[in-house]
């Protein structure tokens, strides 16, 4: 790095090496001088490797790592990953660091931030316009799932809080030596705290303690920070343009969740549970609402005195039940503490709980959520007409905002269940009514008339006097529930309903005929209650998305449906299947050609297109930077909707801290604008580059299959390479890790798979198959198709994107480490066969992306990431190496429970060194 670099990063490795030191007294004095002289000796050797390739080192490392005893082998592994927790939270410090000296130096704006976009569209033509018709119809969604790769308990994330809190104290404060001091020795508690907390959860998580886990993010940062940053949007806008001033944008961003909706695969997600789940949710709305009302209350002491109050004021506070003779000519007051009495009813009846603080008395409970948003409303309107509009932009702003966002239910739940399930239980319910029908036995055709025949009826078809199996009574329950959530807490409650492994039309109708069955599609109105949504998964479900909708828009039942929802339909798109299914390239390929046919259908039947990517927090799941992600989308597909899931341990890195977490909200909302108004100006893909494109994915799609399905013994390769089997009985889910009981590649689910890889540090979900595709299209184009793949590399945003994100997997993995896991495999002529295959691919792909990138070394021009790769991965290296010998002796049949809670404690500490791991 040069010297400029260097300053910037002063600041960073000062706070590393604190915590560091701060660390390695903890365990000095814990655990006695030679537990700490041990872990020392390995992180100067693991240093010194890492940095000069000193083969000395590498070999005093691996003696010393291989004698080590159960008890020291805990101690080190705990020190290294908390280290690795540690250096994140110095990490996500340091970014906020530079953001702010960014924003306090008044540097321009930089890309991918609200004020960078909103200048860049204001300097376009019609650019106000566009953003006012932008507005009117956006929707923006990131959605928080429970799928497993938070290895992280919430008790360790409560401790790492409170080591943020005390770094960023001493980023903000100038500290006097006393101030500095007391900094240091909270600090040196914190991290005594975590050091003491137990890693690893005693047992697997339940969904509602998913539920709650969930639910923590709205305490550090959505319930906060969402209502900042439309606030903070608004003021910007009207900075810029006088149309603006005054005006509130509709609430276009809102949080999803599949926490207690999801049931693919997950058998405890019930009917029950998602009544919990909503109940859960709602009194965290609820309790926030009542909290910032009494702050609130506390504030508006304006006397009439010495203000004028508007008449619809008067006649709110009138309706107070508080008679106090001290607040009688406080009207605002009077009008709150009025709202509070409403707030506090609507709160026992929906729940039947008490707030905290009682009420002044009793009052009338609102009916919706609409209802309270009028009386901030009134509160509103009245400051302003009379002298006081800046106290309208502070806690009531944002306050009204909340309940414009968050509602009763706080987030909407997407529910979600297989097509196979859907399928079974709309079979024994045909068969139930005609004996003679067997559904199971019709061909599409067959089945689309029957299903269409049937949702167009309002006569029931599921009896009561009728007994059906548990997984039909269980399906009919959840969706009852659903349409019971929507009357009780309002339609967004639950507004979704997905359809995984989506192959056909028949897959659709099939669940629309479970909503009627439900009450949430209404035939004799022709009114759908939810969005009926199909998810396409794998490579050939992709392929056939567009013609599965353009059949299904050219049926006048489901067309006078879709009228109901406003001529908007939305389509998930499975990455982490894909991916799994036909390897990095091929899924990346398929997606982006299946969203380009898509909009060509949308467009042919005026529909609306909403995309719902479900993008996981690694690149082998789709993962990646968002804000490139959105951009790289072909023109068309983004049409101001979006939707995309947040999962596993990024949710924790994106939305623990709540200045980071707004950053990544304000990210998703620009780069949902640029696409929307600004693709337009992009030209689209060469005709050669989408030839060269599909030359690659097929080359791709070869190798990749040939070694993950077609290659004798790989499977057992896969699950002896890897802690697959040690993951699955890890407590952070309460999903199974297949689909079904076995240990085909096929059944099991695509986050364990990406996860672990991604442990073994081979990482092949984010690059097999590349160098292959790439080394065949050259021979087939030796004298122009490195130009063209340079070409595509400069130009294709898409193409760009894809092998960005390959670049951070592939210097995330290490071919040494791998090869050490390579050696628990017990066959040793599989081992031979297979291992050097993924070897020289390995080395064949890093170097066809230098080629194409013109770069001599990964991550050239990612200076950030290669940063953070330095600073942690001398601390990964022994953690790979203790875990590969835990996993032998643990293999060999050593029970010591030592051993296998070391294999956890290192699957924790890898996950958290990586960071997106899963």
């Amino acid at each position: 790095m040069n010297d400029i670099a260097d300053d910037k990063d002063q600041s960073l490795r000062e706070d590393i090496r604190r915590l560091g030191r701060i660390l390695g007294d903890t365990v000095r004095n814990q655990h006695g001088e030679e537990v700490f002289s041990l872990i020392e000796t390995v992180r100067q050797n693991s240093i010194r490797f890492r940095r000069d390739a000193d083969v000395a080192a590498r070999a005093e490392l691996e003696n010393t790592l291989d004698t080590l005893t159960n008890d020291q082998t805990t101690h080190l592994i705990r020190a290294f990953s908390y280290f690795s927790h540690l250096v994140n939270l110095a990490e996500d410090q340091h970014h906020i660091r530079r953001t702010r000296a960014h924003l306090i130096a008044g540097s321009a704006p930089r890309r991918g931030s609200l004020a960078h976009t909103i200048e860049t569209l204001f300097a376009s033509e019609n650019g106000a316009e566009d953003l006012k018709t932008f507005f009117q119809t956006a929707e923006v969604s990131p959605v928080l799932t429970a799928h497993p790769t938070e290895v992280q308990r919430k008790s360790i994330l409560n401790c790492q809080m409170v080591i943020t809190r005390l770094l960023d104290e001493r980023d903000r404060m100038q500290l006097t030596p006393e101030e500095s001091r007391a900094n240091e020795d909270a600090l040196e508690r914190a991290v005594l705290t975590l050091w003491q907390t137990r890693m690893l959860r005693m047992s697997k998580l339940s969904v509602l303690d998913e539920v709650e886990n969930g639910l923590s993010f709205y305490d550090y940062t959505f319930l906060r920070e969402l209502p900042h940053l439309y606030a903070g949007l608004e003021d910007l806008l009207a900075s810029k343009d006088q149309r603006f001033e005054k005006t509130e944008l509709p609430s276009f961003m809102r949080l999803g969740s599949w926490i207690g909706g999801d049931r693919d695969g997950n058998p405890f997600v019930t009917a029950s549970v998602l009544e919990k789940t909503l109940t859960m949710q709602s009194t965290r709305a609820f309790k926030f609402y009542l909290e910032e009302l009494h702050t609130l209350g506390s504030q508006l002491s304006m006397a009439t005195l010495l203000v004028k109050v508007s008449p619809e004021l008067v006649a709110l506070s009138e309706r107070s039940p508080d008679h106090s003779p001290h607040r009688a000519d406080e009207p605002y007051r009077l009008a709150v503490s009025g709202v509070y009495a409403r707030l506090a009813s609507t709160f026992k009846n929906l729940l039947g709980l008490d707030p905290v603080i009682a009420p002044c008395g009793i009052a009338d409970a609102y009916t919706s959520a609409e209802e309270l948003v009028a009386d901030l409303d009134t509160i509103h309107q009245s400051l302003s007409d009379n002298g006081s509009i800046g106290i309208t932009r502070g806690r009531l702003r944002h306050l009204r905002r909340a309940v414009r966002v968050f509602g009763f239910y706080l987030a909407p739940i997407d529910l979600r269940q297989n097509s196979d399930v859907h399928e079974r239980v709309v079979a024994e319910l045909l068969q139930a009514a005609n004996p003679s029908l067997k559904y199971l036995d019709l061909n599409e055709d067959q089945r689309i008339e029957v299903l269409i025949a049937e949702i167009s009826s309002s006569r029931p078809l599921a009896s009561p006097y009728l007994t059906y199996s548990e997984e039909t009574q269980s399906e009919l329950a959840i969706y009852r529930a659903a349409c019971t959530a929507q009357q009780r807490y309002g339609k967004g409650a639950v507004p979704n309903c997905i359809i995984s492994k989506t192959d056909g039309v028949s897959d659709m109708l099939e669940l629309a005929l479970l909503l009627k069955e439900s009450g949430l599609l209404h035939p004799a109105e022709n009114r759908l209650d939810v969005n009926v949504i199909p998810l396409f998964e794998t490579i050939g479900d992709l392929q056939n998305s567009a013609p599965a909708m353009d059949r299904l828009f050219g049926i006048p039942a489901y067309a006078n449906l879709l009228a109901s929802r406003n001529n908007a339909q939305e389509v998930m798109l499975g990455y982490s299947d894909s991916n799994k299914d036909g390897g990095f390239l091929t899924s990346g390929w398929e997606l982006y050609k299946a969203e380009i046919d898509l909009v060509e259908v949308f467009a042919k039947h005026q529909v609306r297109l909403r995309l719902f990517h479900g993008r996981g927090g690694s690149v082998g799941r789709g993962g990646g930077p968002s804000y490139q992600a959105i951009l790289a989308q072909p023109a068309g597909a983004v049409q101001g909707q979006i939707r995309l899931t947040e999962q596993g341990e990024v949710i924790t890195a994106k939305y623990a801290n709540p200045e980071v977490g707004r950053r990544n909200l304000e990210v998703l909302a620009a780069a949902t604008m640029e696409a929307s108004l600004l693709s337009h100006t992009e030209l689209a893909p060469r005709p050669e580059f989408l030839k060269t494109m599909e030359a690659l994915s097929e080359n791709a799609f070869k190798a990749y299959r040939n070694m993950v399905y077609e290659t004798e013994g790989f499977e057992q390769y896969f699950w002896e390479s890897t802690v697959i089997s040690e993951i699955a009985g890890l407590n952070i889910g309460s999903r199974p890790a297949s689909r079904k009981k076995s240990t085909a590649i096929e059944d099991l689910r695509a986050i364990p798979w990406v996860f672990s890889w991604s442990q073994c540090r081979l990482m092949l979900p984010g690059w097999f198959g590349f160098g292959s595709a790439v080394k065949q299209y050259l021979e087939a184009n030796p004298s122009n198709g490195l130009h063209t793949l340079q070409a595509m590399f400069k130009d294709w945003s898409f193409f760009s994107t894809v092998l960005s994100n390959m670049e951070m997997v592939l210097a995330k993995s290490d071919i040494g480490i791998a090869s050490r896991y390579a050696q628990l495999v017990k066959d040793e002529e599989l081992r031979d066969r297979i291992f050097p295959r993924l070897e020289a691919e390995h080395a064949l792909t890093i170097a066809v992306l230098k080629q194409i990138s013109g770069r001599d070394d990964l991550l050239s021009d990612n200076p950030l990431l290669k940063r953070s790769i330095v600073n942690r991965f001398p601390y990964l290296s022994p953690l790979n190496h203790v875990q590969v010998e835990l996993l032998k002796r643990y293999r060999q049949g050593d029970e010591d429970e030592r051993v296998r809670r070391g294999i956890h404690l290192s699957i924790n500490g890898i996950a958290a060194g990586l960071r997106n791991s899963g």
